[in-house]
């Protein structure tokens, strides 16, 4: 099938190679436009666009397709697609777009529609302390994640896995379930399902202001908001007078200590009492520093049994 691909970060480039690497042809991608990283600010294409250049498919990166509808619609008339994929693209579709294609347009989602519609689904899953998660494809509407329900797979969230590694895995099964979706599509074996919105629940962007960590919290609130925020905007907290970034963790406990929240109970490898049990800081940034292991970080900044971790 003739296909347009429309998407940006990491997360949608196993779709696109998936496509790319099938029966099916894909003769245009759209993605965000470059955008300036680093210290140095340099613009720097996304991960889609790089992998579109390397297999020679046209790419085009509009600042909107609402803005420049006329342009793009036409452009994508002329391409006449079968299907549109959408993955994590970070635009709007107008109605004139979702429109285009016969087969419709079909987008992979990051959760189990339709809980956690929206832009973080997969930090919201592991903030929350879901079980499972999931990814869904379906066929899109003029909502935000509202649309019809073609196909959708489960799996469990492990204890200790931080979101950017639930992303990779689920970044893989989309990959996997978007050509199970289009040979269905494809076949007329599929029928689109309508989401229940009553159990419908929205997973906002998130924002540097859920980076604080209260240790006079449960710990496994404290050890998934850890795992959650990894590795943006990331959890911190403050160690003598200085901001620390943590990145990852493990309950060790989970008896209530005799030690107040945010105290330092095993110096060797940071160990931290919450109200109810106790986590272990297993990966961490300090200011001016690198990443590391918390046992490299305390090489080098040894810490007292006793000291207050404090909520900043």
């Amino acid at each position: 099938m003739n296909i347009v691909f429309m998407g940006t970060p990491d997360f949608a480039v196993p779709a696109l190679r998936a496509l790319i690497d099938s029966k099916h042809s894909v003769s245009a991608v759209f993605t965000q436009p470059d955008k300036p990283k680093g210290r140095g600010h340099k613009l720097t294409p996304p991960p889609v666009k790089l992998l579109a250049e390397e297999n020679k498919i046209a790419v085009y990166q509009p600042n909107s397709l609402k803005k420049d509808a006329d342009e793009y619609i036409k452009l994508i008339k002329d391409i006449n697609p079968d299907i549109i994929v959408v993955a994590a693209y970070g635009k709007i579709l107008p109605k004139e777009v979702l429109e285009i294609p016969r087969l419709g347009c079909v987008n992979i989602h990051g959760s189990l529609l339709p809980k956690y519609r929206g832009a973080a689904p997969i930090q919201w899953a592991v903030l929350n302390g879901d079980e499972e998660t999931g990814i869904t494809t379906m066929l899109m509407d003029e909502g935000i994640d509202t649309g019809d329900i073609l196909l959708a797979e489960k799996t469990a969230i492990g204890e200790n896995e931080t979101s950017s590694e639930l992303f990779e895995r689920l970044s893989l099964m989309g990959a996997e379930l978007l050509l199970k979706t289009i040979d269905a599509l494809q076949s007329g074996e599929i029928t689109p399902k309508k989401q229940d919105n009553t159990q419908a629940t929205y997973a906002q962007m998130l924002s540097k202001d859920l980076s604080r960590i209260d240790f006079n919290s449960p710990v496994n609130k404290v050890h998934k908001k850890i795992c959650g925020l990894s590795d943006w905007p990331c959890a911190v907290t403050e160690l003598n007078g200085k901001r620390l970034k943590v990145y990852r963790s493990e309950i060790v406990s989970d008896t209530k200590p005799d030690a107040v929240p945010g105290e330092i109970i095993n110096e060797n490898n940071l160990t931290v009492a919450c109200i109810d049990g106790c986590v272990r800081l297993v990966e961490v940034q300090a200011e001016g520093s690198k990443r590391m292991s918390a046992e490299d970080y305390l090489r080098g900044r040894p810490v007292l049994r006793g000291t207050i971790l404090n909520n900043l």
